[in-house]
């Protein structure tokens, strides 16, 4: 099934010498033990047939794993113990679906026995600072900040944040997150972001993360108020603001006119986010506007988003959508001379500046529930204040 297999092999064999006047004792089996790496297109079934491994028996133990583990599961690049005695019958298997987390199969009695082993998981309390050079993204993660927790925080910082406008070049970013670690040490992944700060030329942005009694997650300023307002500034990530609101040279027809939204260049395909939670007004072809969707939201507010490659598949008008919520993604359908999102905000069919529009906000923390967000803020705030250069991470708590 595949021609490059990397195989480690080891053979064990025990001997025993039999003294000169006593009966030869029996030698047991050899013992081969493999680890196969998953290549594109692989399957555990194929897999074991490739090492050797009768059919039947394959699927025997695939079928005893599948409750535990989901062999499609497999990625690219993951390892696969065996154990196959002389004859090359199967004698167990393991898979680390993750770090930490191992599944063993071996043979017992006539059957299959599945055991599961989950290394403790140590959360430790890291912090990194970096200066905006080159987009926040780039700042944070040459910092240290793994992708997929810079990808959250910039969306939950899409709130508040242009970071087509407000961050300058020198402007400082700091963010508080844990590292997962084995007893021994070893770094098994990353759990939570739990603090974040920005210096907007000399205007400073902190927020801390705090779960309700409810379970719900948000991120909310020093005196308990949510950062979350009601829109998204920018619907998209990773985006280039390349025309502002208001009066423009139009970049086809060669003439001015008012610009009533704004335009954010991105890859074709890039995703492109429900600002607020809505109601689908429209998702069609627009003249000029190309594949567009129109959202309506409460108190007389719409927002538009035009030059769509395509529509989440099937989005239909009276839909209700959360948001964050993938509506489209990037094109360059209609008017338009290269992949972009034109993003529109109008409030009683007359254009705002999705840049500048006061846009409303959540409800503050009040009462017992703000008492323990201060709790968890000044607690988080110490463990903080113990990181130094030197001392890279705190130990908070075991899984």
């Amino acid at each position: 099934m595949i021609s490059n297999l990397r195989l480690a092999l080891c053979l064990c064999v025990a001997f025993a010498v039999p003294a000169a006047d006593a009966t030869p004792a029996l030698e047991p089996p050899a013992e081969a033990q493999r680890i196969v790496t998953v290549e594109p297109g692989d399957t555990l079934g194929g897999l074991l047939g490739d090492a050797g491994v009768e059919a039947a028996e394959a699927h025997a133990a695939i079928a005893a794993l599948t409750p535990v583990f989901e062999p499609r599961h497999l990625a690219v690049g993951q390892e696969v113990g065996l154990r196959l005695d002389a004859e090359n019958a199967l004698i167990g298997l393991e898979i680390a679906p993750r770090p930490g987390h191992t599944i063993a199969l071996h043979r017992q009695d006539e059957g299959w026995a599945v055991q599961e082993v989950v290394t403790p998981r140590l959360r430790h309390l890291a912090r990194v600072d970096a200066e905006v050079t080159g987009g926040v993204f780039a700042a944070l993660t040459r910092a240290g900040l793994p992708a997929p927790l810079t990808h959250s925080l910039i969306r939950a910082l899409s709130h508040e944040v242009d970071f087509q406008r407000d961050l300058q070049p020198g402007d400082q970013v700091s963010v508080a997150f844990e590292r997962l670690r084995g007893p021994d040490g070893d770094l098994l992944g990353h759990g939570q972001l739990h603090y974040a700060a920005l210096s907007l030329s000399g205007r400073m942005l902190e927020i801390w993360r705090h779960a309700g009694p409810d379970g719900n997650v948000a991120w909310y300023r020093a005196d308990g108020r949510p950062l979350r307002s009601g829109f998204l500034r920018t619907p998209l990530d990773g985006a280039r603001l390349t025309s502002g609101f208001g009066m423009r040279r139009h970049p086809i027809l060669g003439y001015s006119r008012r610009h009533a939204g704004l335009d954010f260049a991105a890859p074709t395909g890039t995703p492109i986010f429900a600002a607020a939670d809505g109601v689908v007004a429209s998702a069609r072809s627009e003249r000029g506007y190309g594949r567009t969707v129109r959202l309506r939201h409460p108190g007389g507010v719409e927002t538009v988003y035009a030059h769509m490659s395509r529509f989440t598949r099937g989005l239909k008008a009276g839909d209700r959508v959360r948001q964050g919520a993938v509506i489209g993604a990037v094109g360059s359908t209609g008017m338009s001379t290269g992949p972009h999102l034109h993003y529109e905000i109008r409030i009683a069919g007359v254009p705002q500046n999705p840049a500048r529009v006061a846009l409303p906000g959540g409800a503050p923390l009040r009462g017992r529930e703000l008492a323990a967000f201060q709790d968890s803020r000044r607690a988080l705030n110490e463990h903080m204040a113990s990181l130094t250069a030197s001392h890279t991470e705190v130990a908070l708590a075991a899984d």
